[in-house]
């Protein structure tokens, strides 16, 4: 509980062989755990996408190993094993966070006012963990297996308010779950335009240039822009279609003249993709589409020479922020745009930017005070007029 100890490296993830089944959970005999198998097809037939099934698959991996720790089969799981999971995963080192150099973990950068990931694991990523192990026993429990009891507890308060209510009424206020994790509401943060230049400069060819610059004006996700397609880019039109991560549909969205600008001459150099194959390739070596991985360390090159710790989200953000702050612009064409499926996710945009906050704050610190004479009452002021001047 107290993460001293490491969790025994047993099982893996697979991918699947079958649609139904997209991804799978082996155990340290390297036989494929069928609890997790029967949880994941169904999840599957449920459509969700193969990106969700993988992740709870390294969830539902994360149990199995703590389970092989501590000895309990899955059928026999109570709250006091989601205890100590919540234990381990709040004081554990997390293998996906390991530095070679760079900043200390949580560092707080001085250029972009951003912390660098802590080593451990995110309140949220134990949240997640928690919601996905008590699908997965509500699952079984339905067909009669498991344990008798849900080992993840709730508060059924909180989960009333899943319900139906009145768009009217005040959200009600209900204490967290039992094990769960307190989340700050953080504000997005936008790239400033000085170092958005800076940023965008730093690009050494004519393909991150362009990415950057249809991120920072379309708002696509990551992924969403680089699995674009040469026959899904309207060059009249100025728009581009991409697949919405959410709702998987090939939607449209416009790009700035910028970006198709920077786009026309990445095509020059490294000519037209072939059919049905991503616009993005890389450029050394043997040409292959873009992984977003390797759009992420090309970001994080550049942020070792610019001293900054951008992401690629972070993209998205500033495009948000821009179009939410244009006065041209409604709130629910942003929220169009953004492909956002609820208009209260568009409005958090709507809140001024620390930056501009702290530039503002240091326009008022130099500003000259005015010195303002305060006098007893009883004196006329026609008589302090004509001694002091007005």
């Amino acid at each position: 509980m107290e993460g001293r100890a490491a969790l025994p490296a047993v099982g893996e993830v697979r991918v699947g062989d079958r649609p139904s089944l997209p991804f799978f959970v082996t155990d340290g005999a390297g036989d494929e755990v069928e609890a997790i198998s029967a949880y994941l097809t169904h999840l599957a037939l449920c459509d969700m996408s193969p990106l969700t099934c993988r992740s709870y698959a390294h969830d539902l991996l994360r149990w199995w190993r703590l389970l092989t720790a501590l000895g309990v089969e899955w059928t026999e799981a109570t709250t006091a094993e989601m205890a100590v999971m919540v234990g381990w995963l709040r004081s554990a080192h997390n293998g996906q966070r390991r530095r070679r150099s760079g900043p200390a973990p949580g560092t707080m950068n001085p250029t972009t006012g951003k912390p660098s990931l802590a080593g451990g694991y995110a309140l949220s990523t134990i949240n997640h963990t928690l919601a996905v192990l008590f699908g997965f026993y509500t699952f079984h429990a339905h067909h009669g297996r498991g344990p008798a009891v849900n080992p993840v507890p709730v508060r059924a308060e909180r989960r009333a308010l899943l319900a139906h209510r009145s768009p009217m009424d005040a959200q009600a206020k209900v204490p967290r779950a039992p094990l769960r994790q307190k989340i700050a509401d953080r504000v997005p943060r936008a790239i400033p335009d000085p170092l958005w230049e800076e940023l965008f400069t730093s690009m050494t060819s004519h393909r991150d240039r362009a990415l950057l610059a249809f991120y920072v004006s379309s708002g696509a996700r990551a992924s969403e822009l680089l699995g674009l397609r040469l026959e899904h880019v309207d060059w009249a039109g100025q728009r581009i279609w991409v697949v919405s991560k959410g709702s998987r549909v090939l939607e449209p969205v416009p790009a700035s003249p910028q970006a198709f600008t920077h786009l026309a001459p990445y095509l020059d150099e490294a000519g037209p993709p072939r059919a049905h194959e991503p616009v993005w390739r890389t450029r050394h070596a043997e040409t292959r589409p873009l992984t977003y991985w390797a759009m992420r360390r090309t970001l994080q090159r550049a942020n070792e020479r610019l001293g900054t710790n951008w992401t690629l989200h972070d993209l998205r953000h500033t495009a948000a922020s821009r179009m939410a702050g244009d006065r041209g612009l409604t709130l629910p064409e942003v929220q169009t745009v953004l492909r956002h499926a609820q208009v209260t996710t568009t409005q958090r945009y709507l809140t001024v930017g620390i930056e501009q906050v702290f530039a503002r704050m240091q326009e008022h610190f130099r500003r000259p005070q005015v010195e303002q004479h305060v006098y007893a009452a009883g004196y006329d002021p026609e008589d302090v007029e004509a001694v002091f001047g007005g």
